[in-house]
């Protein structure tokens, strides 16, 4: 991932990051953050970079800041998009880009907070132009079961094939369509990426990894207390929509929990369980991403008392 841009060039406009797990406390230092900046005459905006906070369908069940976790500052890209259409990551950056642009261009600062490393990836290094798929390809691709994908794959784009698992369906699908509909493997046209900001501000990125007892336990009580607090509300709104079970609203960790206790599948002690362990799931593989994927002089967090003033030092002195 880009990081600020060189110390020679002229000064760029800042944008500060809060990224990490669900439940390691980012929308709260977000908030933070936004306050410091206001008391020194700066104005903040924070825009959010969740995959799943994107929709209006998820308030419950994303855990969205409410308008008293807000405490006051804007808040933007919150329950944007209707879960009957998808928001790719391409769809996001490019929003983001315009939030992020529009808050420069008033003389704020934009902070930018989520959990979702694609999201942030596409947005500072940009994403590949990869032209429209063939429909006709596509369609004969996601007909292939997995097993079958994965060995056309190892074929046609071995390199790509080496770095996938052989069931990771969506991954395969995507890379096999590619190299079908453009006559080229996904390596060649990530070397192209387009539209990434990472080289036009000056980053102030902070990664939140807290202790993972204390995560998992957050985890735990969020779980409850979105099942307890409107969760099973939101989700039979979204059953009565019958929007398309592939649409990401609905894959939405919660839904399929819920929507069994819904239907009588399982009772509430199970559907707990459930929901506790997909959530503690998730936030396991979204820790090892963003204590291995970025890039190594950003801040990594492990104290689960952030302090504002030394992790954007350089924030709140400029």
């Amino acid at each position: 991932m880009s990081t600020s841009g060189s110390p020679e060039s002229a000064p760029k406009p800042p944008l500060a990051l809060i990224a990490g797990p669900t439940a390691s406390g980012k929308s709260d230092l977000a908030v933070r953050l936004a306050e410091a900046l206001e008391a020194r005459g700066r104005g903040a905006v924070v825009v959010n970079a969740d995959s799943a906070q994107v929709y209006a369908d998820l308030a419950v069940l994303s855990a969205r800041p409410t308008a008293e976790d807000m405490r006051g500052i804007e808040h933007r890209l919150f329950g944007t998009w209707d879960g009957a259409t998808a928001c790719s990551a391409a769809d996001w950056a490019a929003a983001a880009r315009a939030e992020i642009a529009s808050i420069h261009e008033a003389g704020g600062v934009p902070i930018l907070v989520g959990g979702t490393g694609l999201y942030i990836r596409t947005l500072l290094d940009g994403i590949a132009p990869v032209p429209p798929i063939d429909p006709a390809i596509r369609s004969a691709v996601r007909a292939l079961p997995v097993a079958d994908a994965y060995c056309a794959l190892q074929a046609e784009d071995p390199e790509r094939a080496a770095s996938l698992a052989p069931a990771d369906t969506t991954r395969i699908a995507r890379a096999l369509e590619i190299v079908r509909s453009t006559g080229r493997p996904m390596a060649s046209w990530q070397d192209e990426l387009v539209g990434g900001i990472g080289g036009k501000v000056t980053l102030h990125p902070a990664l939140l990894l807290p202790p993972r007892d204390w995560l998992y336990e957050r985890c735990d009580r969020r779980f409850t207390e979105m099942l307890d607090g409107g969760g099973l509300a939101e989700v039979q709104t979204l059953l009565a929509r019958q929007i398309d079970p592939a649409m990401p609203v609905m894959r939405a960790i919660g839904v399929s929990e819920m929507a069994a206790l819904l239907s009588g599948e399982i009772d509430r002690i199970a559907c707990l369980k459930r929901g506790a362990q997909a959530t503690r799931n998730y936030a396991k593989r979204q820790y090892t991403w963003f204590r291995q994927q970025p890039p190594g002089d950003w801040p990594r967090l492990d104290d689960i008392n952030y302090d504002i003033s030394a992790s954007f030092a350089q924030l709140l002195r400029t």
